[in-house]
């Protein structure tokens, strides 16, 4: 695929006719003098937040290219990686005509995204191992599929696919592979970022939501080709990333010893959890995981579920995905937290 790539015709084709909107901060360049604003109409007193923001997020793209070893202009923000998902839908995916693939049990928001754009959403089972079935997804794809999404490491199951499978549907799929790495930054496997300039085809996006602790800020990042992100900025919305989420993430994310060092308790705390996990009968059986939570197999997870939030313990019921009955799925906390979950379950078994 990546030798016959085209992305033009999977374009929809109003979006290739699509004058963009022109922000008036777009409209010229700074000639490094203060510049007075009488361009956009906004309130002149200050507030700290009077501005618009940068439409571009300029300072912060060029910080997080240099993190990630790619060009400012592979990136592109958005307003959580749920907004990045969408402008793929709107860019790719013609209504009530075209298709996607999406991997169940996965992140529920490929679907439900699906469902928003009128889009048919086909889904393919991973394997009973939780692993891709290259053979069925590909059986699946026809000349109106579009996308296909790769949740790695996947959620709610927290493993991490086989390389060289991901590698024949980046060869082999008609469309843009999207793979969400949400949950990267605590595997020990390599990003697919290193493959960019490879595979036109290839999508990756992240988040500091997870690893960077500002789920509250919602930031999300798209990587690509500068071709496809071209596009992305065509029909984003102009100032879809406010200024207090720029300032904040701009300041963390330069705290990387900080960063690192959470990564690494997280890491520490979910391995000695997983031990303890074992030891209460009611646990069947708790899954490897690449991610800062684990899925954990119970004997009746509604109860458990319930036994728990009377302990005012809050855990995600993942029975309704397929191949995940009766589990429950466990984020890793603090070690204060997880010794209270500890606790409670303790008291589940007497």
């Amino acid at each position: 695929m990546s030798k016959n790539f085209n992305l033009n015709r999977l374009l929809r084709q109003n979006v290739k006719n699509l004058k963009p909107y022109s922000s008036a901060r777009d409209e010229f360049k700074t000639v490094g003098e203060p510049m007075v604003f009488l361009d956009a109409n906004e309130n002149p007193f200050e507030t700290a937040v009077n501005r618009y923001p940068d439409p571009q997020q300029t300072k912060l793209k060029q910080v997080l290219a240099a993190q990630r070893n790619v060009q400012p202009g592979q990136l592109l923000l958005g307003n959580g990686s749920d907004e990045v998902l969408d402008l793929l839908y709107r860019a790719f995916c013609e209504p009530n005509i075209d298709n996607v693939i999406t991997l169940p049990p996965t992140y529920g928001m490929y679907g439900v995204l699906a469902g928003i754009n009128a889009v048919e959403n086909r889904e393919v089972l991973l394997t009973e191992n939780f692993e891709l079935d290259v053979d069925a997804i590909l059986r699946k794809q026809d000349e109106r599929s579009k996308l296909l999404f790769i949740c790695a490491p996947n959620n709610p199951t927290g493993n991490i696919f086989n390389r060289d499978t991901i590698l024949e549907l980046l060869e082999k799929f008609n469309g843009i592979v999207v793979i969400d790495e949400a949950y990267i930054d605590f595997s020990a496997t390599d990003s697919w970022l290193k493959e960019l300039d490879k595979f036109p085809n290839l999508v990756v996006t992240q988040t500091l939501s997870k690893a960077y602790g500002m789920a509250g800020i919602r930031l999300g990042i798209c990587y690509a080709s500068a071709a496809i992100i071209e596009i992305l900025n065509k029909i984003k919305p102009p100032y879809n990333v406010n200024v207090l989420t720029q300032e904040y993430a701009l300041e963390r994310i330069q705290d990387t010893i900080k960063i690192k060092n959470e990564i690494s308790r997280i890491k520490e705390v979910k391995k000695g959890l997983f031990k303890q996990l074992l030891q209460y009968n009611f646990v069947k059986k708790v899954y490897p995981s690449e991610a800062n939570f684990l899925l954990v197999k119970v004997d009746d997870a509604t109860k458990r579920y319930q036994q728990l939030l009377q302990h005012t313990i809050v855990v995600r019921n993942r029975s309704n995905q397929p191949l995940c009955e009766n589990t429950l799925r466990i984020t890793v906390g603090t070690e204060r937290e997880v010794e209270a979950l500890l606790t409670a379950l303790t008291q589940l078994e007497q």
